[in-house]
């Protein structure tokens, strides 16, 4: 059996907004190191690795005393750059991945396709609250840049839920799942997984 290099990318990003700085492997445990400065975003993100078996280092400085913003989208961004290059010409992977995931009331549905055409669709989730002190609607901000700078097509829904901190919860451990499935190699695949011959 041969043993296939393990696909990880590390990315930096720097504006006068937030200093960011990204590792991800695809092919992880699960383990992860996460300091952005929002405690909220944090938990998050360990639940991403954990529950994607991404290992994952993020590192992010940002004007948290304007806005919790700049620093939510920029993450997104370099996460995305990591992933797009990580999993880069996507030969023998999945491609196609689906998750569903309860969180006590809540169920959560995330349908993703690395296809190199970024879209998203963010449906149920009420944007007008807020988790501790993380409005909601960053949720909406931190998915667009990931899908964009992963070239990914992604489809995050709340079926139903009442508790806003479980509907956040629930995307973004069904995006993990989503995700593990899509990057997951195939051998039956060969190649790149589109009839055009290129993603």
């Amino acid at each position: 059996m041969s043993i296939q290099t393990k696909r990880q990318a590390r990315k930096i990003r720097k504006t006068s907004e937030t200093e960011i700085s990204i590792h991800l492997c695809v092919d992880g445990k699960g383990s992860s190191r996460v300091k952005t400065g929002i405690p909220f975003f944090d938990h998050m993100l360990n639940l991403f690795a954990k529950h994607g078996l991404f290992d994952l280092e993020v590192k992010a400085k940002g004007d948290l005393d304007v806005d919790l913003h700049h620093t939510v989208e920029d993450v997104g961004i370099v996460l995305g750059q990591a992933l797009a290059t990580a999993i880069g010409r996507k030969e023998g992977i999945r491609r196609y991945g689906c998750a569903h995931v309860p969180m006590d009331e809540t169920l959560a549905r995330v349908v993703v396709d690395l296809s190199g055409r970024p879209y998203l669709e963010l449906r149920g989730l009420n944007q007008r609250g807020r988790a501790g002190n993380f409005p909601a609607q960053l949720v909406e901000e931190f998915l667009r840049s990931f899908a964009v700078q992963a070239g990914m097509n992604l489809h995050a829904e709340i079926l139903y839920g009442r508790d806003v901190h479980h509907q956040i919860e629930a995307i973004f451990k069904a995006l993990a799942r989503a995700l593990e499935e899509a990057v997951r190699r195939d051998s039956r695949v060969r190649g790149v997984p589109s009839t055009k011959g290129r993603i």
